[in-house]
């Protein structure tokens, strides 16, 4: 087609309709602020109407009949959290749990591994939950955005069996445990065999290796105590 134009259009005209096409391309249909307000609203609530009708018709339910247990109370936004490998999944009461995230289970281990949450618990946008044995998360805790727990690594340190495709080791895998009110930040990561003590706060981008003592600010990598916390 483009050929075709060049070949029976003059220079001149071939470059009017490139201007004409330019102006075309960042134009839109006017405006009319009464008549597109209210049809924007329109659009909100059909939108959250059959977001709403989703959640808890379909993907709420879906998800609850894989896990341990039946919460009466329980919030699921955008869709339903991708489960990968065996995993006993346990849920409190009046969770908040992004469906853009993923609950990983060691699939290779003797032990079936177990993710155990409390009550009034927020797991955010694109966490990843990789659970070697146990990860335990306690009553209140907030996780934010983009935060790794990493019970497992999924590749043992030896090159040699690592290209041979071997499954990581015994050695390397470890519980995780985040105590009644903590709190870690965006991009948070947690290596295996780590406690977060009660009350503790994780700056956002930190990786945290060693056990966090309770009411304390951590932060950095590795992350260390900043400061203790008053509150």
């Amino acid at each position: 087609m483009r050929a075709f134009v060049k070949a029976h259009l003059a220079p001149s005209h071939l470059a009017l309709l490139k201007n004409w096409l330019r102006q075309l391309r960042g134009s839109y249909f006017p405006c009319i602020p009464v008549v597109h307000r209210c049809m924007y609203q329109l659009h909100l609530a059909v939108k959250q109407s059959l977001h709403c009708i989703l959640q808890k018709g379909y993907f709420t339910p879906m998800f609850i009949s894989r896990l341990a247990n039946r919460p009466r109370q329980l919030h699921l936004a955008c869709g339903m959290p991708q489960v990968l490998g065996p995993l006993d999944i346990q849920i409190g009461e009046q969770c908040r749990l992004s469906g853009i995230a993923t609950y990983c289970g060691r699939a290779w281990g003797q032990q079936k591994p177990r993710l155990i949450v409390g009550n009034n618990v927020d797991i955010g946008w694109q966490n990843t939950l990789a659970v070697g044995r146990t990860i335990r998360i306690d009553d209140n805790v907030r996780l934010a955005s983009q935060v790794f727990l990493a019970g497992f690594p999924g590749h043992p340190i030896d090159p040699i069996a690592r290209a041979a495709g071997q499954p990581d080791t015994e050695g390397q895998v470890g519980d995780i445990h985040l105590c009644r009110n903590a709190w870690l930040g965006t991009g948070v990561m947690v290596m295996a065999g780590v406690t977060i003590g009660e009350g503790s706060v994780i700056a956002a981008g930190s990786v945290v290796t060693k056990d966090i003592p309770p009411g304390v600010l951590a932060g950095g990598n590795p992350a260390r105590v900043i400061k203790p916390l008053e509150y």
